[in-house]
């Protein structure tokens, strides 16, 4: 009895484990999907055919491409996230954390050119679904930035900065990158550091 449970559990790891490749294959199939052809063009076949899995294992994930397309803004900005969180060191004020997240942030963007463009452009018109998931990305980078502008210690700002004012200046800086993807300026995503800590320091 003991040694069937186990081998139960066994199975249901490795069949978690096999999902979780094929999932992160068709978002890494959609990435090279609609950075080859734009989000427009790409099909199911494309995706499957970038992915190596078939048509079946799609759909065992995804109901459409659009929330094939969804799933992958969310994985991509989930990851530039983590890398604005690891730029963060403690030891400095929140100017110098700031700028070295806001640094990191942008750097992390600018790695896909084509697919950051597809990113921040297409979501517009995917629905409720697509504007909700980026209302959640943008909450969670304005709840950073309020966790580290306001935090006591070296560097502290004369007043507490604001839920509302945190998610202006994240509304700030998303149509800094949107004018610099649109002036096919993404390598130089570093020029917009210095005037989104601008904007910071003038709400704080």
């Amino acid at each position: 009895m003991v040694l069937s449970s186990t081998n139960a559990s066994l199975a249901t790891m490795n069949q978690t484990e096999t999902d979780n490749e094929h999932r992160h294959r068709l978002l890494d199939g959609m990435a090279n999907a609609v950075a080859a052809n734009g989000y427009a063009n790409t099909t199911i076949a494309d995706i499957v055919k970038q992915a190596g899995v078939s048509r079946r294992t799609f759909y065992e994930h995804f109901a459409t491409k659009q929330q094939c397309f969804i799933a992958l803004y969310e994985a991509a900005a989930l990851h530039a996230l983590k890398v604005l969180r690891t730029a963060i060191d403690p030891a400095h004020d929140w100017h110098t954390q700031l700028e070295q997240a806001m640094s990191a942030y942008l750097a992390a963007l600018a790695q896909n050119p084509v697919l950051l463009r597809t990113l921040f452009i297409e979501i517009w018109g995917l629905g409720e679904e697509g504007l909700a998931v980026r209302r959640r990305i943008n909450e969670e980078i304005a709840g950073f930035m309020l966790k580290v502008v306001n935090a006591k210690g070296p560097g502290q700002p004369g007043q507490p900065l604001s839920a509302d004012i945190a998610m202006a200046v994240v509304g700030g800086i998303n149509e800094l990158v949107l004018q610099a993807i649109e002036r096919n300026r993404v390598h130089a995503l570093q020029e917009i550091v210095t005037p989104a800590l601008q904007l910071i320091r003038a709400v704080t």
